[in-house]
């Protein structure tokens, strides 16, 4: 099996990446009872030294639900007849949840409402509390 290439400059190498195949589920008739084509790809985002510290922890919060409890990530595949077709989805699907991961999250920038928005919701307050006493009917204690 090959590398997987994330971005420039940034290879997960082959040897961090468990493959094996075994038999899907599902119909698939005389070939899918005698063939392993589901394809399984476990990797372990703890022990890459690919990843920074910091994006390692990103990756454990945004997919840690996925992890097992020894911490290793599991994908399958079974869309295709095709044991090659399986294992590029599965290495697939990893590329792209380390991308995710790799982005920074943007730091939210406080902000202020302008005065036009500060009337305006004043004035909804003013209309719908105008709108509510209206409704009170005559006094009927005196």
């Amino acid at each position: 099996m090959d590398d997987l290439p994330i971005r420039p400059g940034m290879v997960i190498p082959a040897a961090e990446l468990t493959v094996h195949f075994v038999r899907s589920g599902g119909p698939g008739g005389q070939h899918g009872n005698k063939t392993s084509t589901k394809a399984v790809v476990r990797w372990s985002p703890q022990s890459c030294e690919l990843l920074t510290p910091i994006q390692r922890a990103r990756f454990i919060r945004q997919f840690g639900h996925r992890l097992t409890q020894t911490g290793e990530l599991v994908l399958m595949s079974e869309l295709t007849r095709s044991q090659r077709q399986n294992l590029n989805d599965c290495r697939d699907r990893l590329k792209s949840m380390i991308e995710y991961a790799l982005q920074t999250p943007k730091s939210r920038r406080a902000t202020r409402p302008t005065k036009g928005s500060q009337i305006r919701r004043r004035r909804a307050k003013e209309q719908l509390s105008q709108k509510k006493q209206g409704r009170t009917g005559p006094s009927t204690h005196d």
